[in-house]
């Protein structure tokens, strides 16, 4: 077992411990977040402690200033995104109890997430959990679709209540979405809280050298549109959709247009299989630098997101920090963080209609779009705000949490 350092501190300090699921080597919004909160507690809080426990190939604790890093060895459930089942809830437990936190945040919906419930209520210390995947919706309901409408309805209602039997033993649930945040209020989700994700601008902000040589290094000739998706290759992300609209665009307009794709999934067959028949395709796996990601972002003339499950969009976020304007479709919870105007975008989710919305899109000032849409960005969602309005929530639970001694 471990044997970290406890670190001493007084007053009105807090010691919080995240537990999630949704991370590995190539994951995204949910290791970006995390990987923040640390970077915010060492560079802007005076003695607040944090704890991490995740999954890993193998059980290991690793020091990041004063936050601890606990990856416990846990089974592989997918080897494209490298997700593992942390299922070893006894070291989590044996974890929790020698770090002994003033305040526990579960990102996860599972079996991590009861725990994590039963030992803060062990503990006396209150449980905060962050709603980062809507998983009724991505998940649940296109698999139920399939048995009928009968079944459907009937799966989706017990969803509902597991959704509300699980959040509401929590002492806050956090959404990045007022509009998510309605949603699980109207299922009787009780004490929901609006997080807004955020952006790094000291990383993600305009800047023009050296985007031409990544374009050359691309492929893309001076009179191509380079598009950019970054995420998951997967069914929840419809990435199937992009790459229709992308395929129909090739024959509308033959290299009017290049694609860039940064991620991986089991959509990758079909991506492998198009860039057979076109060189207007370029894709790379995994992008671990954000300073790189960065300058891919500032490279592309449009951002094309297809997701139609968001709860946030951390990525079209960062894509607008860095001044490029971000397309998609209508109707997902990503579409109150588009800093700038989205008359273009599909109104509907099917290929023709995103197609259509990329070509409509194409035809404006892009460059004007994306200035108004880097400083919006970096105005509203710097991550210093977000943790600022975060830690207040976290004194709020822990003052108001019975039992919670300071």
């Amino acid at each position: 077992m471990w044997q970290p350092e406890r670190l001493p501190y007084n007053g009105r300090v807090v010691k919080i411990c995240d537990l999630t699921q949704f991370y590995s080597p190539v994951s995204g919004g949910v290791k970006r977040y995390l990987h923040e909160k640390i970077d915010y507690i060492e560079r802007h809080t005076s003695r607040d402690e944090h704890v991490l426990i995740v999954p890993g190939p193998k059980s290991k604790l690793e020091a990041k200033g004063r936050s601890r890093v606990y990856a416990i060895r846990s089974p592989l459930v997918s080897r494209t995104a490298q997700y593992r089942a942390l299922l070893n809830l006894r070291t989590v437990q044996e974890i929790l109890e020698q770090e002994r936190p003033d305040v526990i945040e579960s990102g996860d919906p599972y079996q991590l997430g009861w725990k994590a419930l039963k030992v803060g209520h062990a503990l006396r210390v209150p449980v905060v959990g962050f709603y980062h995947s809507h998983f009724p919706e991505a998940y649940v309901r296109k698999s139920a679709t399939l048995l009928g409408k009968t079944a459907t309805r009937r799966v989706m209602k017990l969803s509902r209540a597991y959704v509300r039997k699980l959040y509401n033993q929590h002492a806050a649930t956090l959404v990045a979405s007022e509009r998510l945040g309605r949603v699980l209020r109207d299922w009787g989700v009780q004490n929901v809280r609006v997080l807004s994700l955020g952006v790094n601008t000291e990383i993600f902000h305009p800047d023009g050298s050296g985007t031409q040589a990544i374009r050359r290094s691309l492929g893309v000739n001076s009179g191509q549109k380079l598009l950019l998706y970054v995420g998951r290759l997967a069914k929840e992300k419809n990435t199937a959709t992009l790459l229709r609209a992308f395929r129909s665009l090739q024959r509308r307009q033959p290299n009017q247009f290049h694609l860039l794709v940064i991620g991986d999934g089991p959509d990758r067959i079909h991506l492998r299989n198009m860039q057979l028949r076109t060189r207007n395709l370029s894709w790379i796996r995994y992008c671990a630098d954000p300073c790189e990601l960065a300058g891919f972002y500032r490279a592309a003339d449009l951002f094309v997101h297809p997701g139609v499950q968001e709860t946030f969009g951390l990525v079209a976020l960062e894509s607008q920090a860095c001044g490029t304007p971000v397309v998609g479709i209508h109707g997902s919870y990503m579409d109150r963080i588009i800093c700038h105007d989205q008359q273009w975008w599909a109104q509907e989710n099917s290929a023709d209609a995103l197609a259509d919305a990329i070509e409509a899109t194409s035809a404006q000032k892009l460059s004007t779009l994306g200035e108004c849409a880097a400083r919006a960005a970096g105005k509203l969602y710097s991550w210093p705000c977000v943790f600022e309005k975060l830690f207040c929530i976290y004194r709020e639970v822990c003052s108001n949490y019975r039992g919670f001694k300071w």
